[in-house]
């Protein structure tokens, strides 16, 4: 991608785990707290979240009319131009498959494996990215075609696993960090999303899912550990209305958390030379 500094793929082998809700308000601290250009790409075509998360959704005013805003398309490249966030969530703008279907929010996509991949080519090649520091790819669950075909397609810089601390989240982790390594994709680190329960009243500190899986998992396959973040009311409550944790709570541990972790991606990513422009393959033996 001309233009795009570097490319990181936010992955999860199963779904559930929180990884639409870390990929927006890492993408949103890279861009608010960094001062960098950031575009934040949703690859999940059947379930795209980030309109939900970015409160980008249609709404209806007082006369009942439907607002729905669409990207536009540039006249001179014929490009489809991403839709800016606020600028107090710093530069950020964001392409999802939610922006171009109005129902998407209650309408499923209800296509076959041509039609994704064709949908996945329009964000990759007709979309108008650059000029940016960091694309951040909100990858579906598992490791499909999907994810196979970013992982051809677009030089990425590194990847970054979500799980939660319970075994069964940490085995389609361990599934997502096999994937990146076969097809030569750099594992940035591994987040451990709702590491523990905090109580907003009492401040106690529960371990509801467990305790220790990130850890567990870098020991294991010789990955690193970004950080963890605690499920917190305020984490659902900013979710469900389209504004980051770390946008409206951003002197909370969550947000503090986020800046870390963002900061500890940045830093990798500055060290990085360009990456295979080529792309990597896949080879079957």
């Amino acid at each position: 991608m001309n233009g795009v500094k570097h490319i990181i793929a936010i992955a999860s082998g199963k779904g559930g785990v929180g990884k639409s809700t870390t990929a927006v308000n890492l993408a949103v601290s890279l861009a608010k707290t960094l001062g960098l250009q950031v575009g934040l790409m949703d690859a999940d075509i059947y379930g795209p979240s980030i309109p939900r998360l970015l409160n980008n959704l249609p709404h209806v005013d007082e006369e009942g009319t439907v607002h729905f805003e669409k990207p536009a398309v540039d006249p001179d490249t014929e490009k489809i131009l991403p839709i800016a966030s606020p600028s107090s969530y710093g530069s950020l703008k964001s392409m999802s498959m939610g922006y171009l279907m109005p129902d998407s929010a209650s309408q499923a996509a209800v296509w076959r494996g041509p039609m994704v991949m064709s949908a996945l080519d329009t964000f990759i090649n007709k979309v108008q990215w650059s000029p940016l520091d960091v694309l951040v790819i909100d990858m579906p669950p598992g490791t499909g075609d999907v994810q196979l075909t970013v992982t051809q397609k677009m030089a990425l810089s590194g990847s970054i696993v979500v799980t939660t601390p319970q075994e069964l989240a940490l085995s389609d982790a361990r599934r997502g960090i096999t994937m990146f390594r076969k097809v030569g994709v750099p594992i940035l680190g591994v987040i451990e999303n709702m590491s523990s329960f905090i109580c907003d009243g009492c401040g106690k500190e529960s371990f509801i899912f467990g305790h220790g899986g990130a850890q567990k998992i870098s020991k294991e396959m010789n990955v690193g550990v970004l950080g963890a973040i605690p499920l917190m009311v305020s984490v659902q409550e900013s979710a469900d209305k389209g504004v980051p944790v770390i946008v409206e709570h951003p002197d909370s541990p969550v947000a503090a958390a986020y800046n870390t972790m963002a900061a500890l991606v940045w830093r990798q990513l500055s060290s990085q030379g360009s990456p295979d422009r080529d792309g990597p393959s896949i080879r079957m033996q």
